[in-house]
C-alpha cells in the first residue's frame, strides 16, 4: 500500500490517495498518517480512492475514527472514485450513509 498526503488550500481539505489494499497489515500505517493530518490542520479529508484495490473492516474501522474526530471539530470526510466492489461494501455496511461518497 501506498498513501499520498497533500494539503490542497483551494478546497482547504488534506487530500490522500490510497494506492492498494486497506486492510490488517495496512491500516495502522494509514491511521498513523490521518491523525498527523488533522494534528497538523483540523479540516475536511478528501479520499481519492480510485486506486483503491481492496478495503476490510480494520480499514473501515480506521475510517470511522477519523469521522468521528473530525465531526467533533464540525469537518467531513469524503471518499471518491472507489470501485464498485467496495462502493457495495459501504451500501452493505450503511457506511454510506455516514461518509459522503462521490462517484
Amino acid at each position: 500500500m501506498e498513501i499520498n498526503k497533500m494539503f490542497n488550500e483551494n478546497l482547504d481539505s488534506w487530500v490522500i490517495d490510497i494506492i492498494g489494499e486497506l486492510d490488517i497489515y495496512t491500516s495502522p500505517k494509514f491511521k498513523e498518517i490521518l491523525l498527523e493530518a488533522l494534528e497538523e490542520k483540523m479540516c475536511n479529508i478528501i479520499i481519492n480512492g480510485q486506486s483503491l484495490s481492496y478495503i476490510d473492516s480494520t480499514g473501515l474501522g480506521v475510517l470511522i475514527s477519523a469521522l468521528k474526530k473530525v465531526k467533533e471539530n464540525e469537518k467531513t470526510i469524503t471518499i471518491k472514485g472507489i470501485k464498485p466492489n467496495i462502493k457495495k461494501l459501504f451500501d452493505l455496511t450503511s457506511l454510506d450513509k455516514v461518509f459522503l461518497i462521490k462517484e
